[in-house]
């Protein structure tokens, strides 16, 4: 909705709210996306709701790879025209709100949800469709249990039949969240479900079928519950090789500037989420090329005869993928726990780091030791260093890979800014 058409206390919290993400900016104090937000809904708690109305939205939810998926949907949606995003990850609704205020009058709007919030955004939002990745475990101390996030998941599609969505036939937990529950098929029409696959590297989460409790077995690709009917849906859309399946069965090749086949399955949901756009794939395509570096992420920066490549890994799918992207060069792993992290680490102990055997390993940040059992445990030969200075100085030129979690990964781009 226009400011020219909101309700007026809507419009003075709109501005407000711009103003407000404009000073901290100016301030150096963040690029005031939750800020901003945090006051607009203050004076409007209808905030987010006002400026949604009158856009076609796309959300995106998940436990990985949010917002990597939603700088790659908006670039595809792009083709249609102006698309506003949180593209700097504030995914709950003070950054939704922050980021429509200061798009101004957009048709389009493709938004990372934080996955405990998709229930209210929905609401709040009525998006044309929404994309569910991935369910795994989180920040273990605070996080809900990935069953009870499929849960809540199943129960807010279930109060918003009409929405599309696009779903990963991968992840157990994401087709049962996405399939209604029996019953709506008596009454309702059945919802439109747009199936993507992309793989499914960790399978940690989901060997208990959420319907009935049996096993899920494997075999390959496919997936089925050994005690009821859920299973593994046919794909509309699939990685193939270095590129894209669309469901009329023609293949896309994909050029990325981002690491790792898991930046393909990445680049295939974009796809299915800008069809439901109309957006056709050879449209969309070539855009996908121009998302470089993501709040940081997969950024390369050149120090001292170090070409440093920062990965963010915050929990144990992502580590996992992490290792798939980096190369077989000198690798920094820091971890700290800080509140965004997680103040438990337990979580080390489900990541295998035996990946990283026969290369160079240095670990650094608040929580390196914990760091340094989990890896000796696995056998992997390290050096601690106490500081990222010291592990640039500690490596030979060439190839330095990063791998860091949320605050550890932010300390070390603030101290690569503080340099270049």
């Amino acid at each position: 909705m226009t400011d020219a058409r909101m309700p007026l206390r809507a419009k003075v919290a709109s501005s407000v709210s711009r103003t407000a993400a404009a000073l901290s900016r100016a301030a150096g104090r963040g690029d005031g996306s939750v800020i901003g937000g945090w006051i607009g809904l203050k004076i409007d708690p209808d905030l987010l709701a006002h400026l949604a109305a009158g856009r076609a939205i796309a959300l995106i939810s998940g436990t990985n790879g949010k917002t990597t998926t939603t700088r790659l949907t908006a670039a595809a949606v792009g083709v249609l025209g102006p698309v506003a995003t949180n593209s700097f990850g504030a995914n709950m609704p003070t950054g939704h709100t922050s980021a429509l205020a200061k798009a101004g009058s957009t048709p389009y709007a493709v938004l990372e949800v934080d996955e405990h919030y998709l229930a209210q955004v929905l609401e709040a939002t009525e998006p044309r469709v929404v994309a569910l990745l991935n369910l795994s475990r989180d920040q273990l101390d605070r996080a809900k249990e990935v069953s009870m996030m499929a849960q809540l998941w199943r129960a807010a599609l279930v109060r918003h039949p009409g929405i599309r969505v696009v779903a990963n036939a991968d992840d157990p937990m994401v087709v049962w969240a996405a399939t209604p529950p029996q019953q709506r098929s008596d009454h309702l029409p059945p919802p439109s479900i747009t199936w993507f696959s992309a793989g499914q590297r960790w399978h940690d989460d989901s060997w208990v079928c959420p319907e009935c409790g049996s096993p899920i077995e494997r075999s390959g690709e496919q997936w089925w519950c050994t005690g009821c009917p859920l299973r593994r849906p046919t794909p509309h859309w699939v990685v193939e090789d270095d590129g894209v399946v669309d469901p009329h069965g023609a293949w896309h090749k994909i050029v990325l500037q981002l690491p790792g086949r898991v930046n393909l399955g990445n680049a295939a949901t974009a796809l299915a989420v800008a069809a439901q756009f109309d957006v056709r794939p050879t449209d969309a395509v070539g855009r996908l090329s121009s998302v470089t570096s993501i709040a940081g992420r997969y950024a390369q920066v050149t120090r001292d005869g170090r070409n440093i490549r920062l990965l963010l890994a915050k929990n144990p799918a992502s580590w996992l993928e992490a290792f798939d992207m980096a190369e077989h060069a000198p690798t920094l792993l820091s971890i700290n726990a800080r509140d965004p992290d997680g103040l438990d680490t337990s979580w080390l102990y489900d990541v295998d780091f035996s990946p990283l055997r026969g290369r160079q390993v240095l670990i650094t940040g608040d929580r390196a030791y914990d760091l340094a059992v989990r890896l000796e445990v696995n056998d992997v030969p390290f050096q601690h260093v106490r500081s990222f200075g010291d592990a640039v100085g500690s490596v030979p030129p060439g190839r330095l890979e990063v791998i860091a979690n949320y605050t550890a990964f932010q300390d070390i781009r603030a101290e690569l800014d503080r340099v270049n």
